[in-house]
């Protein structure tokens, strides 16, 4: 059979495994089956510990990019150990502060969106100076992002705007980089997916059965699913897409009108939904 994405041999750095239900995780072990060599950064030497035996024998760096310098050093290290050139970069990386449960997006706390805005969005745009010297020929950025942008999920808060402007650093990167590479960057947008980020998000499960009954198939995306849009992304297959967004969500976001849920919609208060 033939190597039809052609990433066997190639070196990929992918940030934002946290366990073996990450995307990142996903995608990692997918570029590992198709024989790609993958360098692993993770946030903290406690992350590192926890993934012990998962990245067992395998090149893992620490960086955490809320801190200033950070990547930089990532940078420094990963020249110095001469694990380059990047053939593609993984951004798998996302955090809000919902300690203190669910607010009205008018509530957000200045701190808490620049804190996500600094290690959701604008890791990226760090994470792509950086590591530019490094990165070869032809090599592809991907992103995790969402599946729509238009719709306000009142339990992901401030997250929404968050994910707009990763999506506009991606487009902005692409014509950036263009100017004297030919690295491409782009972002897949997700449906909502079984996480253990996503389980941290007041009312998730709520939110993921109803997304389910939205999708065509009446089922939920797999994670694997989503890996396997960053690998098409990662490998040169997808050559001629840069800076745009590759949506995954099954369908979900074209059908608002389906006939379950307007019937479970309309139904008269107090009346149980029929089987």
């Amino acid at each position: 059979m033939s190597d039809f994405l052609q990433v066997a041999g190639r070196t990929f750095l992918v940030f934002g495994v946290a366990n073996r239900k990450s995307v990142a995780w996903f995608v990692a072990k997918s570029l590992e089956e198709q024989g790609a060599r993958v360098l692993y950064s993770v946030r903290s030497e406690a992350r590192r510990k926890s993934l012990e035996t998962q990245l067992a024998g395998r090149t893992t760096f620490l960086c955490d990019v809320e801190q200033p310098g950070a990547v930089e050093r990532l940078a420094a290290e990963i020249a110095a150990a001469g694990a380059g050139p990047l053939h593609g970069i993984v951004h798998s990386i996302a955090f809000a502060n919902y300690r203190e449960g669910f607010r009205p997006f008018h509530e957000t706390k200045r701190d808490d969106f620049l804190q996500a805005t600094a290690v959701s969005a604008f890791s990226l745009v760090e994470i792509a100076q950086a590591l530019k010297p490094q990165l070869a020929p032809g090599a592809s950025v991907v992103t995790i992002g969402i599946s729509s942008l238009q719709v306000t999920p009142d339990n992901y808060g401030y997250m929404g705007p968050i994910k707009a402007a990763l999506e506009s650093c991606v487009r902005f990167l692409a014509k950036s980089f263009s100017a004297d590479t030919t690295v491409r960057f782009n972002a897949v947008g997700a449906g909502p997916l079984k996480t253990s980020a996503s389980a941290g998000i007041p009312g998730y499960l709520e939110s993921y059965l109803y997304a389910e009954k939205l999708t065509f198939r009446k089922k939920n995306l797999e994670t694997q699913e989503v890996a396997n849009a960053v690998l098409f992304l990662l490998s040169e297959r997808s050559s001629g897409i840069n800076g745009g967004t590759l949506v995954v969500d099954a369908g979900l976001g074209s059908n608002y009108f389906d006939q379950e849920i307007i019937r479970l919609a309309m139904r008269p208060p107090g009346t149980a939904p029929r089987t």
